[in-house]
């Protein structure tokens, strides 16, 4: 397994794992208002799992999803991050194998950007709000959480066989 093979499998299991953790939250509790993040804990995962579908559409050439304005259930979040992911880990892998991680696309700023940082900045994304909504669970008292990290994907998966 290489480091790109590593990076998008954590990425891909650390969000899951934290939207497990959320699935015996109440609507109340997902909808409750924070200083950090981006103000609840509902809107703080669907922004993550939404940004890794928008980049992946900017990479690809592909029109934009439109933003979501829906309150998605945890169950709609999980579908959506497997959804997005898996097109995501499928286009990284394709630009690697394709040799076009220093190409370079024009972002939605007019910026042009190379896929291979931007493929970068979906993870570094991805993990910043993740940071966010574990200190939003901590608050709301959920117990039995970790810190999402790459050796904790690494020990677990091993366990697990995967």
């Amino acid at each position: 397994m290489d480091l790109l093979d590593r990076l998008l499998a954590h990425d891909r299991w650390a969000t899951a794992q934290l939207l497990e953790r959320c699935r015996p939250l109440t609507n109340g509790q997902l909808d409750q208002p924070f200083d950090v993040g981006h103000g609840t804990l509902r809107t703080t995962l669907s922004h993550t799992i939404g940004a890794v579908g928008f980049w992946t559409a900017q990479m690809g050439g592909e029109a934009v999803p439109a933003d979501s304005t829906d309150r998605p259930s945890v169950f709609a979040l999980l579908q959506r991050h497997e959804r997005v992911s898996t097109a995501f880990s499928a286009l990284a892998r394709r630009v690697r194998e394709d040799d076009l991680l220093d190409e370079t696309f024009v972002d939605h700023e007019g910026r042009p950007t190379t896929i291979g940082t931007t493929i970068l900045h979906v993870a570094y994304h991805s993990s910043l709000h993740r940071g966010e909504a574990r200190h939003i669970l901590e608050r709301l008292g959920v117990e039995d959480l970790w810190d999402g990290d790459p050796q904790e994907w690494e020990w677990s998966t091993a366990v697990q066989g995967v």
